[in-house]
């Protein structure tokens, strides 16, 4: 209860020193590039652009500016402590992690790259740790249900990251390398621009490094990562437009175990697309696309060997009625294991699909707006399942904006939790989940600056989650309660971002009913700010978690922390510049997640911390624009 009742405490407090620059806002017009900054296009939340005050959901927006600033080695470095976020690791650079979007699990939210879902067929999860953020200029984070628009796993919300469209103009060609600590190597190049109505952008890297004990006393653990991307576009004078995307991520990560133990990977999305318009008020687009995650483990004492793909059809179509907007569409995705084996023993069940119809309504009364959106899946295994949603949002005045909303989820039981061919893996009698969840926010958008409050409740009927054996069971009922504040500013030359995370993960039946749901913690903090000082720049990152319990009987308590990045930038020469950055200043010990492995001698099972790298620096040149 005194956690409780200091995270309630420091929300009000945060909530509060707030309300007098509200008052004093008076907000004088910015200019339009930072007004979009501030207020930018988000296309996430309701299948078209939406400014994020008119999307009447909780989101984030990390734009290009963010992820030069910052140069993260990892996208969840990038995502680590936003609003609602919440992400655990067995150490660094490529080692497992796992993100909680709102409490809820590792695979009950959407990863989408570009529209294309990604993620392993076997556990449902994505994975984090295989994705260059150099690859990427942008990303977008959608909290709370959105299982009407984007089906089953779209419990906690929906994670997109886009990769560059290629700008007008003349072929440009930007070029990086740099290294640092750990014997970290990083090179980038690629080429963007356009000609004769078609856009282009090509992009490489490459990441190695020896890396950083995972336990104590361990061995470094290495990994190394080959991505490349391209992006092609073509609009042609009716407007039509067509385009392809490839992306791909191949390379090897070192793991925690006896002898040498590499887990060979391979990520993959590519699609193509046709857009047409129909009429002048309806445009149509048909994308075809796959997602492959492959995953090669070889250990002295085992190997394993994962292929899966998802191919995907989807439709839309999106029809302007004045200030009115109706989206609807259909989908058709096949989930394939290929020749997904584990020590020569198959699934009982190896290829399922999933086809769906959605229409999504979104009508505006100003000062009233109101979204609707209702979907119809009929999976193969699980039958058909109906999930909707509605939002209501109310300008109050020219600034703040009211909304409430209502939405159902689903998640379908994985691959692995039904038929992992290990006895006592998996259940094949497992039930899908399914969730509701009531929200209430608040925003406040002013010329240079804005800050958003939401408070939230997810119910969560037949969880699933592991028992004492590691056997996927489901829990009849948990829990999820929280509130979010995030503000953003840029004043002169300052950038301000916040973030202030309070949440409760309850489960509440069976053995462990009043416990926190495993790996989560309850209470975060983040704080970014840069200043920009002529050729200059400075910044840093703060930020802080409490403690979380690493079991569901909340007997094994992993300590909270806080880090804090510095970084800066020397724009020295026109198309060039250097940037540093120092992550972990303070070298924390950071543990998120724990192992355990079999002693011999007493023949129990005995825990370790998985920690993460300690202080490390980085310096990299970079040409073009």
């Amino acid at each position: 209860m005194k956690t409780t009742r200091n995270a309630t405490r420091g929300l009000a407090a945060f909530g509060l020193a707030a309300l007098p620059l509200a008052v004093q806002a008076q907000a004088p017009e910015a200019d339009t590039n930072q007004a979009m900054r501030l207020n930018p296009l988000v296309v996430t939340a309701a299948l078209a652009p939406r400014t994020a005050d008119e999307t009447l959901a909780s989101v984030t927006v990390l734009d290009e500016a963010t992820l030069r600033r910052q140069d993260p080695t990892s996208v969840t470095d990038l995502l680590r402590g936003q609003p609602g976020v919440d992400i655990t690791t067995q150490g660094s650079f490529g080692k497992q992690s796992s993100l909680f979007l709102r409490g809820t699990g590792s695979n009950a939210h959407v990863l989408l790259i570009d529209g294309i879902r990604l993620r392993a067929a076997t556990t449902g999860a994505a994975a984090w740790e295989f994705l260059d953020p150099r690859m990427f200029e942008r990303a977008e984070i959608v909290r709370g249900p959105r299982g009407s628009l984007f089906g089953a796993d779209a419990v906690g919300g929906v994670v997109q990251l886009f990769t560059p469209k290629g700008e007008e103009g003349a072929p440009q060609p930007r070029v990086s390398v740099g290294g640092g600590s750990f014997n970290t190597q990083r090179y980038s190049a690629s080429l963007t621009g356009s000609s004769g109505g078609t856009r282009y952008y090509v992009a490489g890297s490459r990441f190695e490094t020896d890396g950083a004990p995972v336990r104590q006393d361990g061995d470094d653990k290495g990994h190394d990562n080959t991505s490349g991307l391209v992006r092609l576009s073509h609009t042609f004078n009716n407007h039509a437009e067509v385009g392809l995307l490839a992306l791909r991520s191949r390379g090897s990560a070192e793991f925690d175990a006896p002898g040498a133990a590499t887990d060979g990977f391979l990520q993959q999305v590519a699609g193509v697309y046709a857009e047409q318009p129909l009429t002048d008020r309806w445009r149509s687009r048909l994308t075809l696309s796959e997602a492959r995650d492959e995953r090669d483990t070889q250990a002295p004492t085992y190997s394993s060997l994962f292929e899966t793909r998802t191919r995907t059809a989807q439709w839309h179509n999106t029809l302007a009625l004045g200030p009115h907007e109706l989206v609807a569409g259909a989908e058709y995705a096949e989930d394939d294991l290929g020749d997904s084996q584990t020590s020569g023993l198959s699934f009982d069940e190896d290829r399922r699909y999933n086809r769906a119809v959605f229409a999504q309504g979104f009508l505006d009364f100003h000062p009233l707006t109101t979204q609707l959106s209702l979907r119809h899946d009929d999976n193969q295994a699980f039958g058909e399942e109906l999930t909707g949603s509605l939002a209501l949002g109310y300008a109050l005045d020219e600034y703040h904006v009211a909304r409430a909303s209502y939405g159902s989820a689903f998640r379908a039981p994985t691959f692995n939790e039904l038929y992992f061919p290990f006895a006592g893996s998996s259940n094949p009698d497992l039930k899908a989940e399914t969730s509701s969840t009531v929200e209430l926010g608040l925003r406040g958008q002013y010329g240079h600056w804005f800050w958003d409050l939401a408070a939230y409740q997810t119910e969560v009927e037949e969880l699933i989650a592991l028992d004492e054996a590691f056997r996927p069971v489901n829990v009849h009922e948990a829990r999820i309660r929280g509130a979010e504040l995030a503000l953003g500013a840029e004043v002169d030359d300052w950038a301000l971002a916040a973030a202030l995370t309070w949440m409760d993960p309850e489960n509440r039946s069976g053995d462990n009913a009043g416990k926190r749901l495993a790996r989560r913690a309850t209470q975060g903090l983040r704080l970014d700010l840069d200043r920009e000082l002529g050729d200059w720049s400075l910044g840093g990152s703060w930020v802080v978690q409490n403690h979380r319990y690493n079991d569901a009987a909340n007997a094994e308590r992993l300590p909270g922390h806080g880090t804090v990045n510095l970084r800066a930038g020397w724009d020295f020469a026109p198309m060039w510049s250097l940037r540093a950055t120092l992550d972990n200043v303070l070298d924390k010990e950071v543990v998120t997640a724990q192992g355990a492995e079999f002693d011999p001698v007493t023949f129990q099972s005995m825990p370790f911390d998985y920690i993460n790298a300690g202080r490390a620096a980085f310096l990299s040149l970079h040409f073009g624009g």
